[in-house]
């Protein structure tokens, strides 16, 4: 049904780019080889000219020459819209407060032009290896950064041209599949009105804390016409596994009483279960309709082989049914996906 071959994980780079904390080169370069040692199938990396104003890409290029990886070995999905740029203020302009000790700034470029801009800058970034997967980035952020009304229209037609530069990077021969990454779900089905990727990513969307149902029926949908899922921040930022950041933002419980709240409520249920939340987000997150791979962040505290062997944890059915009657996931869903 797909064409491609998926992994039941991807290693997520955003790490490797700074993200919250700055890790000292020598732990990226363990991290990376650690990634090659524990892949659960095809190694296959997930990374993002954002991440780190490009530091990501650069890092993972030299990890992976460091481990002795032949390009051919190695999937790297590089996902197209941020352009590095120099940095010019005491920290970087585009999500401040979130990354570390950055070198570089990074603006959001997504039209025809400025795809094929990333592109090129991300493959000279990783060094030795090519990205044989690319996607629009941040379409969603795209559209929401619009004044008015007019030129949100505008900003779809750049984002109609990026698909565009996609598919003809891949009638090239340059990459092999294209793609959309999002955290706005709504945006990515809207794009697939116009064009068919070969796979999405959907960020911060499909989780224990947020499922809805019209985005299952979406999946659905991109089941039925051959589109291969990946389900992305899966555990909201790292908020479900202790962060105090939620899809990326800062919080605290003084002023999200009802998110921390829910948080304290699961972490009761895990205790009882003896189940990690990692491991029933990773669960939760693969029984969704479509889809095919998880990708999962990579780090000192969350490694290849953690994520790994956690991906492996049964969950008992009385898990589920014990958060259904607390109200913390939805019922339907439940009973369709995760009931067995």
């Amino acid at each position: 049904m797909y064409k491609l071959k998926f992994p039941e994980i991807i290693f997520g780079t955003s790490g490797l780019g700074n993200l919250y904390e700055a890790w000292p080169q020598s732990v990226k370069m363990e991290v990376i080889g650690e990634c090659v040692l524990h892949a659960p199938g095809p190694l296959v990396f997930d990374s993002a000219g954002k991440y780190g104003a490009g530091m990501a890409l650069e890092t993972l290029g030299a990890g992976l020459k460091a481990a002795g990886v032949a390009p051919r070995d190695v999937v790297i999905s590089n996902k197209l819209g941020w352009l590095r740029t120099p940095l010019q203020t005491p920290e970087p302009t585009f999500e401040p407060g979130v990354w570390k000790n950055l070198q570089h700034d990074a603006v959001q470029s997504i039209s025809y032009d400025g795809i094929l801009a990333c592109y090129e800058q991300g493959d000279k970034l990783l060094g030795d290896y090519r990205a044989n997967w690319v996607s629009i980035h941040d379409p969603d952020e795209y559209l929401a950064a619009a004044p008015t009304l007019q030129e949100k229209t505008e900003r779809f037609r750049d984002i109609l041209g990026a698909c565009a530069a996609l598919q003809e990077l891949k009638r090239e021969g340059k990459v092999t599949a294209v793609g959309i990454g999002a955290k706005d779900w709504t945006v990515i089905r809207e794009i697939c009105r116009h064009t068919t990727p070969d796979w999405v990513m959907i960020a911060n969307s499909m989780t224990m804390h947020s499922h809805p149902g019209s985005l299952v029926e979406f999946l659905l949908q991109l089941q039925e016409m051959g589109v291969a899922i990946i389900n992305a921040a899966v555990f909201n930022g790292g908020f479900l596994t202790g962060l105090d950041y939620y899809n990326y933002q800062p919080v605290a419980a003084i002023t999200h009483p009802q998110l921390f709240r829910w948080r304290k409520w699961l972490y009761a249920v895990c205790d009882k279960f003896d189940v990690s939340p990692a491991a029933a987000c990773i669960a939760f997150a693969k029984r969704a309709p479509g889809v095919q791979s998880i990708a999962l962040n990579i780090s000192r505290r969350h490694s290849a082989k953690h994520h790994a062997a956690t991906a492996q944890t049964q969950i008992p059915l009385a898990f589920w049914q014990q958060l259904v009657a607390q109200g913390l996931i939805d019922a339907g869903f439940a009973e369709t996906y995760l009931y067995e």
